[in-house]
């Protein structure tokens, strides 16, 4: 049987020195589909702002995420490396993002918008959630053109061969990724939106989701190589982190919850 090779042209197009890359173009896509849900959720009134400064929370989202998920890679996930090549700390476009250190920064900057506009930090990620999720399945079609994050070694008719990670078939763990992360979180998040009774519950509700679907599609991921297993060769860094969203979403569920038994 003849697997799939994963081995497509990064760029778009290029111009002289000038790349336009698939990855980026994917971020893009992301970002202005959040532009767009975040103003629906304005005019069914459900996000309390004036639709224009849904550009200034984008924009703030966009800076704070980058950052987050920038040092969360250098720190944590890659620090044996960086700390020997300091002057690569930004060369981002060799790859080297972290999710975990995105959702950090985005909760950041929902903080600080939060305060500027006078509303709750409550309300503004549980907006950022339902207008972030589906920009996930973008971003890991990002890294599955690519060819970047696969899966573990499989003899699974699913196998493809990525040839940067040797010429064994893999899972295709992206694309598992995008679909639960991305589509199927994004579908509870929208079918939850009218049983809303307070806000708190569908970012809570994305935590929980988003750390348990990846959690699962961990045992079907290659573990980073500079950082391996932990617990006897049995959990990855990443279901650590995951294992952290869980506990931190379901603490603000309850405390949602009790709120909104009390209203």
């Amino acid at each position: 049987m003849n697997n799939f090779v994963v081995e497509f042209d990064p760029n778009i197009f290029t111009i002289g020195p000038l790349q336009v890359r698939w990855y980026g173009m994917m971020y893009v896509i992301g970002f202005v589909l959040a532009n767009f849900l975040l103003k629906r959720l304005v005019r069914r009134g459900f996000f309390k702002v004036p639709e224009e400064k849904v550009d200034s929370l984008i924009t703030t989202m966009f800076i704070c995420m980058f950052l987050g998920a920038r040092i969360f890679y250098v720190f944590i996930y890659n620090w044996s490396y960086y700390q020997n090549n300091i002057t690569e700390l930004f060369a981002v476009w060799k790859g080297g993002l972290s999710f975990h250190g995105a959702l950090a920064g985005l909760l950041l900057g929902g903080y600080i918008f939060a305060k500027r506009n006078g509303i709750s930090w409550a309300q503004v990620m549980d907006n950022v959630a339902l207008s972030g999720a589906p920009g996930l399945f973008f971003g890991r079609m990002g890294n599955f053109i690519n060819g970047e994050l696969y899966g573990r070694t499989t003899d699974a008719a699913i196998g493809m061969i990525f040839p940067s990670g040797g010429p064994y078939p893999r899972h295709p763990s992206q694309l598992y990724e995008g679909i639960l992360e991305g589509l199927v979180l994004s579908a509870i998040l929208w079918f939850l939106l009218p049983r809303v009774k307070h806000y708190g519950y569908l970012a809570s509700t994305f935590l929980i989701g988003y750390g348990f679907f990846r959690y699962i599609v961990e045992f079907f991921r290659e573990a980073d190589v500079q950082l391996g297993y932990y617990f006897g060769g049995t959990t990855t860094m990443g279901q650590i982190l995951c294992l952290i969203m869980i506990f931190i979403g379901a603490l603000a569920l309850y405390f949602t919850n009790q709120k909104k038994l009390e209203n």
